[in-house]
């Protein structure tokens, strides 16, 4: 049956393409030194993302259908003509956005990133914190809010994150009988969240990436107080543990725990993992010392692009700072002062922080196809005249439906993501749309790009074939299927707050009256799950 439906989904690609070829009105001949493709500024300069969309949702494979799409866009603009066709596709695609230097350096900080991560793994840093929280943690809520705290800070990169929380406060979580079940969820909710609300992460890097010819960093700071689904989340996972309130399948797994069954089922898919020698040399230190770093290079690398140094003021440097350059920056001499530091300290080799190097690269590796895919993509609806194209019978449209489009981005989002497990893949398809049909009107871009983000990390949550969720249960050693099933409620609950909130957003265009209605909303309901389970009887203290 498997290969049946594999055989079938290669099948309509290929079927797409021919009917593709066939229905292009071919290009006549062009008397301009200039070539134009007969269908520029045409609807079908839209297909090319909707085959990648609909292809994604079909095979749950981001790589190939990207690629088709993109494939498609050559057919398009050579006019069914072979050779201008894979000419266009890799000449002015795959090898023009890889020349980019704006694109180059946004690739370059990814790979330090990587290195980094690795790095500070192999130096024993993460091992030596969690053994400085086990002598200062005294309470089960204390274990929780320091899970929490420790996602936040580690918001460079959502894979680092959920490595290293689980690693570190898998112990201490255990010690408080909290179950392997809410570990997950509360790593989770401090990964993608997190980075994708933190100017300084490869999230922000891959988001600025996708809005070539605007100030991509500048928009995604704009955009951070209309990510509801990510700020929301963080509120609803903090008033979770403060208030002491869980409900559907994960109450029983809290309720089982604490009786000192953290499992609740008879999975045990980590049960026979070997132990992974650590560095006892690594102090708490090796973990601050780097992430502080990087994150005080970046910001300096970026005001620096921005001519600070100059003259210029600090707020005029951020909006004027190119995000690419100032990350590659500041990721280099962070890299140098980590090498420079564990070196020194004798806690790991010259050539074992070069070994470091290629094993960053290779964890960067899927990330970076992504990247790559998405930006040809672009570059192939750019050609074809996407963007005059929408904007000219976007003029035609009621101004008041345009207001609902912030929530239907929002569900789209969600439902790409998680048919797909990937919330770059679901920013590569639909930021570029976005940024074309709003090209005019900049407030409404900002939340509907906040919506895009949102909605692919919600679908992104709550996926179990997420990159990030799966990575999720393995930094928890919690059984994957368990995980999936007690977030996807609290995933859900927070997704229909955000998709309302997005309505009024699209209405008002007022961040602190969307946001404080929405923030309302999650502490409401989880003041009524308390209170009544405090009537039924079931709430336990």
């Amino acid at each position: 049956m498997r290969n049946f439906k594999r055989l079938f989904s290669i099948l309509s690609i290929c079927i797409m393409i021919i009917m593709t070829m066939t229905a292009v009105v071919f290009a006549e001949g062009n008397t301009t030194s200039e070539y134009v493709p007969s269908l520029y500024a045409t609807a079908w300069a839209l297909v090319p993302p909707v085959v990648a969309i609909s292809l994604a949702l079909i095979t749950k494979e981001v790589y190939s259908s990207l690629f088709v799409g993109i494939l498609v866009g050559g057919i398009f603009y050579g006019g069914g003509n072979v050779e201008k066709t894979l000419t266009h596709v890799l000449n002015d695609g795959i090898i023009k956005v890889l020349s980019n230097p704006y694109n180059v350096g946004i690739l370059i900080f990814l790979v330090i990133l990587g290195a980094m991560v690795s790095l500070m793994n192999r130096a024993g840093g993460s091992a030596a914190f969690g053994r400085w929280a086990s002598k200062h943690i005294k309470t089960r809520v204390g274990a929780q809010i320091t899970t929490i705290i420790l996602g936040c800070l580690i918001f460079i990169d959502d894979y680092f994150n959920c490595l290293t929380v689980g690693s570190v406060m898998r112990p201490i979580t255990d010690k408080h009988n909290v179950s392997r079940a809410k570990l997950a969820y509360l790593i989770d909710s401090t990964a993608a969240p997190i980075c994708i609300i933190a100017p300084i992460s490869s999230w922000a890097a891959a988001v600025t990436g996708f809005v070539p010819g605007e100030d991509g960093l500048s928009i995604f700071v704009q955009a951070i107080p209309y990510n509801f689904y990510a700020l929301f989340t963080i509120i609803m996972m903090l008033g979770i543990v403060l208030l002491k309130v869980d409900f559907g399948p994960m109450k029983v797994h809290e309720d089982n725990a604490k009786k000192g069954d953290l499992f609740t089922t008879g999975a045990r898919p980590y049960a026979y993992n070997e132990e992974i020698k650590e560095n006892n040399n690594g102090h708490v230190i090796d973990l601050i010392v780097p992430i502080a770093s990087l994150i005080v290079f970046c910001v300096i690398g970026m005001v620096y692009t921005g001519g600070y140094f100059s003259g210029v003021n600090i707020v005029t440097a951020f909006s004027k700072a190119d995000a690419s350059v100032g990350l590659a920056l500041g990721s280099f001499f962070a890299l140098v002062v980590t090498i420079i530091l564990y070196v020194s300290r004798k806690i790991l080799t010259f050539k074992e922080c070069m070994d470091c190097i290629p094993e960053g690269f290779k964890s960067m590796v899927p990330a970076i196809m992504i990247l790559t895919f998405a930006w040809t993509l672009k570059a192939m609806t750019d050609s074809l005249g996407a963007a005059p194209f929408v904007e000219a019978i976007m003029k035609g449209n009621a101004k008041s439906l345009m207001n609902f489009l912030p929530a239907v981005i929002f569900i789209v989002g969600c439902f790409l993501a998680f048919a797909t497990g990937t919330s770059w893949g679901t920013f590569g398809i639909l930021i570029p749309i976005v940024v074309g049909v709003f090209a005019n009107n900049h407030e409404m871009m900002i939340i509907s790009i906040s919506a895009c983000m949102a909605g692919a990390v919600c679908g992104d949550h709550c996926s179990p074939i997420s990159d990030t969720t799966i990575m999720a249960s393995a930094g928890s050693q919690s059984d994957h299927v368990n995980h999936v099933s007690t977030q996807i409620p609290y995933a859900s609950i927070v997704a229909i707050i955000s998709f309302i909130t997005y309505i009024i957003a699209g209405f008002t265009k007022n961040v602190y009256m969307s946001l404080g209605l929405g923030l309302l909303s999650v502490i409401g309901v989880l003041a009524f799950i308390k209170n009544r389970e405090k009537a039924n009887g079931t709430y336990i203290e």
